[in-house]
């Protein structure tokens, strides 16, 4: 199948081919004419998987379909994040070049009021965060009557952040039916499907295997590590490999993003610094850097990197283990993306092991363990894990987590 064959005007195939694709990812194959067609979509695909033009192709076809007055946006967009939301509307302004629609940004980080009068003003489409759309919809400064088309991106993300009431009382309001997408990275243990049924009419079910999706375009392996100075090793030799063109480091907490990206910068590596304390403006020039290629690596937290969308990630690197198999998939998701290749690096030390085997058995599958030349661990750590490795690990309830302070 090509773009060709989704039945979108010509304009849009024509920004489509000018952004470099020719042929749909699975789930865009799929999500675009339920999309087109006015189902309501439940889709489950992991990050990199084209979510985003899946949903933006058919909203910018049906604007160039019909004629439409800009009075009060007709379509709404929800992310749980600003960044996420800002990658949204630079999606549509780089497929919608020729309908040029209008876009109120609902988010924290500026000005609730200078929001409201692009929102209320010859506005096609809204895209926002719950916190802030609620807000404004309690406060009557924005009015949702004319909302025809509802999609929800990272809806496991907006869960696990505590917003799903949000977006219930902000949908609310709305009175008339209106067609919904919800987009997800995973189903399951976060209550995804019982808010789709809040929200969802008869959808269409896409569920697209996210570990094997990453396994056509990444390349997974586990490094084992000594101890912090062996990791730090590890971690240097593999950005100065002349492979390693551009590199995401991820931590979970900043206190440790912080040390990982001050030691990067005394080894005279081009490293920068992302976590949940930066405002909006700081975060966004540094995405831009990353982006036009002038920092190499970027050492962030799981908080500042949802929706960080930068093509060419050539390795994802885990410094820490995530706690959470889920969590993996949209870290390693951040590279081999648009049929790319990818390196997924895990360095682990032996307190990781436990995240190690929640993730194998997540994925369904155990992952590669590798050997640096002139780094190879003293501890043999890899015996104690083949032991044990059919057995289903064992969960850690949130009281018996370390705190995450990013």
């Amino acid at each position: 199948m090509t773009f060709d064959d989704l039945f979108l005007d010509d304009h849009l195939l024509a920004a489509v081919h000018d952004s470099g694709f020719t042929t749909p990812t699975e789930v865009q194959a799929l999500a675009i004419p339920a999309l087109l067609a006015g189902q309501d979509v439940l889709a489950c695909a992991a990050t990199g998987t084209g979510k985003t033009a899946a949903f933006v192709l058919p909203i910018l076809q049906r604007f160039s379909d019909a004629p439409y007055k800009r009075q009060q946006a007709q379509v709404l967009i929800l992310a749980p994040t600003r960044e996420l939301a800002f990658q949204i509307q630079h999606v549509f302004h780089q497929l919608g070049k020729a309908i040029k629609p209008a876009i109120a940004m609902l988010t924290g980080g500026a000005s609730p009021w200078a929001q409201v009068q692009h929102a209320t003003t010859q506005c096609d489409i809204i895209i926002a965060t719950p916190g802030r759309l609620l807000s404004l919809v309690e406060d009557e400064s924005v009015d949702l009557s004319a909302i025809e088309v509802v999609i929800i991106d990272e809806a496991d993300r907006m869960l696990d952040m505590g917003q799903g009431p949000d977006v219930l009382m902000a949908l609310a309001t709305i009175k008339s039916r209106f067609q919904a997408g919800l987009f997800s990275a995973t189903l399951a243990g976060n209550g995804v499907r019982i808010f789709a049924e809040e929200l969802l009419s008869d959808p269409q079910e896409i569920h697209i295997n996210a570990a094997n999706h990453l396994a056509k375009n990444v390349t997974q392996q586990v490094y084992l590590a000594d101890n912090r100075e062996h990791k730090q090793a590890l971690l240097l030799a593999f950005i100065t490999n002349p492979d390693c063109q551009r590199a995401l480091v991820f931590c979970n907490k900043k206190t440790r993003a912080e040390e990982v990206c001050d030691w990067l910068q005394s080894q005279n590596i081009s490293a920068q610094l992302l976590h949940g304390d930066f405002d909006q403006s700081v975060r966004r020039e540094r995405i831009r850097k990353f982006r036009a290629g002038q920092i190499k690596v970027t050492v962030a937290t799981d908080v500042a990197a949802r929706g960080l969308d930068v093509a060419d990630i050539s390795h994802v690197i885990n410094y820490d283990l995530p706690f959470r198999g889920d969590i993996y998939i949209h870290r390693i998701g951040r590279t081999g993306r648009a049929d790319k290749q990818g390196s997924a690096i895990n360095i682990v030390e032996p307190f990781d092991q436990k995240n190690l085997e929640r993730i194998e058995y997540h994925l369904g599958h155990s992952l590669p363990i590798r050997k640096l030349k002139g780094f190879a661990p003293k501890a043999k750590t890899n015996k104690a894990r083949s032991k044990n490795k059919g057995d289903k690990p064992r969960y850690i309830s949130k009281k018996d987590r370390p705190a995450d302070d990013s």
